[in-house]
């Protein structure tokens, strides 16, 4: 094995050039960019720093084949050529914990897990030279992905999803994951030095996320890895020292004027503590408020926020009416930025104004987009600033 490796990061569909830049910032070489996933490639470190510095990506597959196949004899036999062995120690508990098919002549997730299974099997016999595996040691969760016929495999080094941060514990109705946050948040201009507003908050992911890019906290830091317990492929100086870095880096000093409102004295509760636990509750305002109070005396600020898009067909018959009310507080805010994710049609309808740009973003299942109304730029200062990113 060399030291050069090539890493899949998964992200949301639509928002693969947010991952793209963010992996470029982390110094790692761009691979290939494709619907739902960036290819990059790097050392162990890599993989260490990726899973603790990347906020937008679900999670870091450490790449360990690719081939063609059409035939599940062709699955089964590729499989078996990989050297597991330098993966798996004789007692790893191995499987294929999801297999997903998009436009392949193989599409039935069960088998190819199956298949894909019963071929690291045959390979870990033939080399540690053992009829059967206890599989009592530590968890190497591996992931396939068969696209036009091409089968990537790789081992999922994080574990649990990447979006679980850990300070999430206490979550509104339909809450935007804290990887989508962050890329939408890195999809308009928004840089520490300006306000920041969401009218409804939830459960605060988009103030925490801000904050924390704000206060440069590593979205990973507070967490653990599955990949920490494989020291037979890296080795913990690694998350050690990727931990540390993290570390002196955060820097809370920063001062910053973000705030989120909800109508629901409960969420904002369940806002603040969900702040406390990702270390940034000094540098959000939380206040319960309904959207037709959402005001501020300066100029240049953002609303950054995911109204609610009517579930349920009771909740339906009030959006028109939560809309206007949106648009008439955007109005009333001097030269500002609005950026609303929703899956709401009417949405510019009711806002009454149409959007600079809108994009098709897929949030789990659901299609939603997130509609742009940026506002002029401030002027610039006398004193070189922090230029817009």
């Amino acid at each position: 094995m060399g030291n050069r490796y090539e890493f899949i990061a998964p992200c949301h569909f639509g928002l693969e050039a947010v991952c793209k830049r963010e992996i470029a910032d982390l110094g790692y070489e761009i691979v290939k960019v494709e619907d739902g996933k960036v290819t990059f490639a790097g050392d162990m470190e890599a993989l260490v720093r990726a899973n603790i510095f990347l906020r937008t990506t679900q999670r870091i597959l450490l790449k360990v084949a690719e081939f063609k196949a059409v035939t599940f004899e062709e699955l089964f036999q590729n499989v078996k050529k990989v050297p597991w062995e330098e993966y798996f120690p004789s007692d790893a508990r191995f499987w294929v914990t999801k297999a997903t098919s998009v436009k392949s002549k193989l599409f039935s997730p069960s088998d190819i897990q199956s298949i894909v299974k019963k071929a690291m099997v045959e390979r870990m016999k033939e080399h540690y030279h053992i009829n059967w595996f206890e599989e009592d040691g530590e968890d190497y969760p591996v992931r396939v992905i068969i696209y036009k016929d091409v089968v990537t495999i790789g081992l999922d080094t994080s574990g649990e999803s990447l979006h679980k941060r850990g300070y999430r514990r206490m979550v509104s109705k339909a809450p935007i994951e804290e990887t989508l946050a962050a890329a939408l948040i890195k999809l308009t201009p928004w840089n520490k030095n300006r306000i920041l507003v969401d009218p409804f908050c939830g459960s605060g992911t988009f103030p925490i996320e801000a904050a924390m890019m704000g206060a440069n906290i590593a979205p990973g830091m507070h967490r653990e890895f599955q990949a920490q317990k494989w020291e037979n492929i890296v080795s913990p100086k690694l998350f050690a020292r990727g931990f540390e870095e993290a570390e002196s880096l955060v820097d809370l000093s920063v001062e910053m004027d973000i705030q989120g409102y909800d109508i629901d004295p409960q969420i904002v509760k369940a806002a603040r503590e969900n702040a406390k636990r990702a270390g940034v509750d000094g540098l959000i305002h939380f206040q319960q408020r309904p959207v037709h109070h959402l005001s501020h005396p300066k100029k240049y600020g953002f609303v950054i926020t995911n109204p609610p898009y009517g579930e349920r067909l009771e909740e339906k018959e009030d959006l028109p009416a939560l809309y206007r009310d949106m648009g008439k507080a955007f109005a009333g805010l001097d030269g500002w930025s609005e950026y609303v994710i929703t899956a709401y049609e009417d949405a510019e309808r009711y806002i009454g104004k149409k959007a600079a740009k809108n994009r098709k973003i897929y949030n789990g299942m659901m299609k939603t987009y997130f509609y742009m109304f940026p506002g002029p730029k401030p002027p610039r200062r006398k004193k070189p600033e922090q230029s817009e990113a």
